[in-house]
This record gives C-alpha cells, sequence and structure tokens, in this order.
C-alpha cells in the first residue's frame, strides 16, 4: 500500500471532479497515480455517481492512501471542481478531468516551468483524441485550435484555457474561490483572474495530456451562436469586474502573496 504525504507537507494536489465516470476512469487514474511522489495527493470530489465510479475508486483508495474522496455538493460541475479545490493542500494545485489521460513527465515538466518561470499559473499543450482509441488523434495541438496565449483581455474576449491542462499556486484559491454560479466554466475564471493577480500566465507547447473527445463532455469545441456568446461574455465580465472590487479592497490582505510575472 503507498501511504499517504504527512499532513502540512504536501507537495502537489491533483482535483478530480467525478460523476459517472466509470467507463474512463481507471485509465486516468492510473496515469496521474504514476507521476505522483510520496508527498503529494489526488483529491476526487464525486457528484453523486450512480454508476461503478464510486466503488471503483475506492478500490484504488485501499491500495493507496494518497486518494481522498469527498462527497460533492449535487449542484453541477463548477460547484464540484470549488469543493475539491476546497479540500486540497497541496503547494501546487492541478486539475483532472475524469476521463483524459496524463502524458509521462506531465508533473515534471509543469513543475520545472513553475519554478523557471515564477510563475502562478502553468497551462500546457494537449493533444486531442476520440473515443476509446488514444492513438485516434484527430487533433495535435490544442493550442494551435484556440490561438492560447496568456492575458486577460484577449481570454475575456476568447477563451483559450482548458481546465485540464491547468495547474496554479495554492494561494491563488484565496483569489478565485468561491466560483460564480453565473459563468459557464471555471476554467476561464481562473486563467484570467490569475492573470490579472499575478501577470501572465505560462503557457508550454508541448503536449502534456491526451484529452478525449466523445459524447458525454461536459464542455464544448464548437462555437456558441452569436446571442449566447454575448450573454456568457457579459455575466463573465460582470462577475470578473466584482470580484476585482473585492481584491482591490483586500489588496493589503493578500495580493502581496503574488510577484508579477510579466515574462
Amino acid at each position: 500500500m503507498v501511504g499517504k504525504a504527512p499532513e502540512g507537507k504536501i507537495r502537489l494536489s491533483v482535483a478530480m471532479v467525478t460523476y459517472n465516470g466509470e467507463r474512463y476512469l481507471t485509465e486516468q487514474i492510473e496515469s496521474i497515480l504514476d507521476q505522483l511522489g510520496s508527498r503529494d495527493e489526488l483529491v476526487i470530489s464525486d457528484d453523486g455517481s450512480k454508476d461503478h465510479t464510486l466503488e471503483l475508486i475506492r478500490k484504488y483508495q485501499e491500495k493507496d492512501q494518497r486518494i481522498r474522496l469527498f462527497q460533492g455538493p449535487g449542484r453541477g460541475i463548477k460547484k464540484n471542481v470549488e469543493h475539491a479545490l476546497c479540500q486540497t493542500r497541496g503547494r501546487y494545485i492541478f486539475l483532472a478531468d475524469q476521463d483524459d489521460i496524463w502524458m509521462p513527465q506531465k508533473t515534471e515538466k509543469v513543475l520545472e516551468a513553475f519554478e523557471k518561470q515564477n510563475a502562478t499559473v502553468v497551462i500546457h499543450d494537449a493533444q486531442v483524441f476520440e473515443g476509446i482509441d488514444p492513438e485516434n488523434i484527430v487533433m495535435e495541438s490544442f493550442f494551435q485550435f484556440r490561438n492560447s496565449g496568456a492575458g486577460v483581455w484577449k481570454n475575456l474576449v476568447k477563451n483559450s484555457y482548458i481546465g485540464c491542462c491547468m495547474a496554479f499556486r495554492q494561494e491563488l484559491k484565496e483569489i478565485i474561490l468561491p466560483i460564480p454560479n453565473q459563468i459557464e466554466m471555471h476554467d476561464q475564471w481562473i486563467g484570467i483572474l490569475g492573470d490579472y493577480a499575478a501577470g501572465k500566465s505560462c503557457f508550454l507547447s508541448k503536449p502534456l495530456l491526451l484529452y478525449r473527445r466523445h459524447g458525454d463532455n461536459n464542455s464544448s469545441m464548437k462555437h456558441y451562436g452569436i446571442g449566447k456568446m454575448l450573454r456568457n461574455r457579459l455575466r463573465f465580465f460582470c462577475c470578473f469586474f466584482i470580484r476585482i472590487v473585492q481584491i482591490r479592497q483586500k489588496r493589503h490582505g493578500f495580493l502581496g502573496n503574488f510577484k508579477k510575472n510579466n515574462g
């Protein structure tokens, strides 16, 4: 059995949310655990799965005490992500979906970027595949598809953050939580607030994840109609503006934790 990390000495936390994910979960969990050390943890928040997801996770828990399982709030993916993040204890937090596959050296390369770039948020590229076979690559670079890059205004206009490819420092939780109900997804929220609070995020052009597409994905790679797109942006901007005001009111409290990274 793999033991859990000592309390207060967690290096990195992986925050994963699950819901009826038994079909692909084994590949993902194993790809993550293979890259975790004794001072790391895998935090899983399950939002009421009705299949064998919980049974599968508990079998892994019996062998590996680095896995911590929590019952989600049952209020959708954003609040489940928020719940998972609240449980994390590591200096660095990696987001993970239940159905992707981590490539070898993902944690090594991302942690290296944190230190060398003095980054608060690190995002890496991904290859996209469809269905069961990870060799069925349909897109070599998600970055090229989204014209990915850092910047508040750039990502307000067109989001290029993808949660499953994102990691950030623990200190950022104080700014990004709670995640507003009104916004559509959490990845843009984390990325843009990270850019605002700490300067430009670090984008790694190396693919470090196999991003699985199937019929049950929570996110879509298709563009919405212009009406919905404008409504989403307006809601996001309103929430972002409110959070900026809150941040400025507490500026001396926690913005001093961040060093501007303008490289």
